[in-house]
């Protein structure tokens, strides 16, 4: 048992490595949860560790990955196969090399056991394919697995026509039983893919050791995905995790309003109240609390790579607009244009920045980050956007060009808000070099390193105060 402390342990500093919270209170519901189950029930010890730590959907692929690592459903070679069509694979491990796998015999066995649909027996394949066509030789001693030999000889896409066709079995195409039987398909082939890639990290795991292996195997977690290195899909996640996140931190919001309710102190009521104790104040009064709710102007970049940095926090800060009395929005790359029509709560959030690219006024001269003219026009053009009520928050990563600053212009709107900041995507480290001019503006205004949404949290917190 005391092996298998040893691995929970070991589980579960992973999964904070791969940037989960799990608290001591955690770690030991989940201690406790391996004595309610079926530790031989492998699926049941899955989901009683999963409902102990997890807190957020989007993190249970995560989970599940390094569960599988720590956790695997079996070791070293997989038992023989019962399945006709695999003796060729025995072959292939013994090290005949002059008798390689029948592809065509394994595909039509994959193709018969997609029409299945049995989970089990799919797994089991995997198992054997990997260990018959995704091995390769490596250092001496060392053996290399990849999922992509085996994907590439067996195409399982390329099955999804005659799979169609035997599910179908003569009914009307282009109807909805055609769509339904290709969204069973493509979830199956899916399916057998991950059942691949697990096994694949399975074998590396044995071969050069779980600890190791964890470092790798999974993908930053998507709030913790730097904007500026962020792909096109982890960038499409975080779109999607923007009302989510929009919600907790209202809600986080709402309840540090409704603690903080009381006001300053009443020291006459005090004082009077005072009067029935003998001038011994036991009970305070306290003026009325009235919450403050700033209105919040957004000035982005929305040039090259900092563009995708500057819509997702477009899109947060609409997602939070019933925080604010009001949000206008304005965007730039060489020269500055009001883009608040585009954004509209509840908005298709590709359509506004579709349209926001097409029809907005950002290119003056030369299309190049131009952040000194861009600001001169700003404050020309809408002189009344800045208040004493505004908070004012610049999107961008400073690199101008070797340009004018445009760095007494932006004092001048400063002075005139209630608060003003600027957040920066780029890490600190680099600020200052080559043609940033982070170290102008700097003087000027509070910049706030703002890598990733995890970042981008905790300065909204910060940003709408009790």
């Amino acid at each position: 048992m005391s092996g298998l402390l040893e691995r929970e342990i070991g589980f579960l500093d992973a999964l904070r490595s791969a940037g989960l919270t799990v608290s001591l209170a955690e770690v030991l519901d989940a201690t406790r949860a391996m004595g309610a189950v079926d530790l031989m029930a492998r699926e049941e010890f899955r989901h009683a560790l999963a409902a102990c730590v997890l807190k957020r959907p989007a993190h249970r692929t995560t989970f599940d990955t390094l569960f599988d690592l720590w956790f695997p459903a079996a070791t070293g070679d997989s038992l023989a196969s019962s399945y006709d069509g695999l003796d060729e694979l025995g072959d292939a491990e013994a090290g005949d090399e002059a008798s390689p796998p029948d592809t065509a015999a394994l595909r039509d066995l994959l193709r018969r056991l997609l029409l299945e649909g049995d989970e089990d027996k799919l797994r089991r394949f995997a198992r054997e394919v990997v260990s018959g066509l995704g091995r390769a030789d490596g250092q001496p001693g060392r053996q290399n697995w990849f999922s992509y030999r085996v994907l590439r000889q067996l195409s399982p896409e390329t099955l999804m026509a005659s799979l169609l066709e035997a599910l179908l079995a003569g009914q009307e195409r282009g109807g909805l039983a055609e769509r339904v039987a290709r969204q069973t398909v493509t979830e199956r082939i899916r399916q057998f893919q991950e059942m691949v890639e697990s096994e694949v990290r399975r074998r590396l795991a044995e071969d050069r050791g779980v600890e190791q292996l964890t470092k790798t195997a999974v993908h930053p977690l998507a709030e913790q995905v730097d904007f500026l290195r962020a792909s096109r899909d982890d960038m499409a996640e975080l779109r999607r995790q923007v009302f989510p996140l929009a919600r907790r931190l209202a809600t986080r919001l709402t309840a540090r309003r409704r603690l903080g309710r009381s006001g300053r102190l009443d020291f006459r009521r005090t004082v009077r109240a005072s009067l029935g104790t003998g001038g011994v104040p036991l009970v305070t009064h306290h003026r009325p609390h009235k919450p403050h709710k700033p209105e919040l102007v957004v000035l982005c970049d929305v040039s090259g790579s900092v563009a995708g940095f500057a819509h997702f926090t477009l899109m947060l800060a609409y997602a939070l607009s019933e925080q604010f009395t009001k949000v206008r929005a304005f965007a730039f790359i060489d020269t500055c244009d009001e883009v608040t029509r585009f954004f509209t709560p509840g908005g298709d959030v590709a359509e506004a920045l579709s349209r926001m690219s097409s029809e907005a006024q950002l290119v003056w001269f030369d299309g190049h980050s131009d952040y000194g003219h861009s600001i001169e026009t700003f404050a020309e053009r809408y002189p009344d956007a800045v208040g004493p009520r505004t908070s004012l928050l610049i999107l961008g990563d400073a690199r101008n060009n070797y340009r004018a600053t445009g760095a007494h212009t932006l004092r001048q709107l400063v002075q005139r808000s209630r608060h003003a900041y600027w957040l920066n995507p780029e890490p600190a480290a680099y600020w200052a070099s080559g043609d940033s001019a982070t170290a102008q503006y700097a003087d000027v205004i509070d910049m706030v390193e703002v890598r990733n949404a995890v970042q981008l949290e905790e300065f909204v917190q910060r940003l709408l105060p009790v």
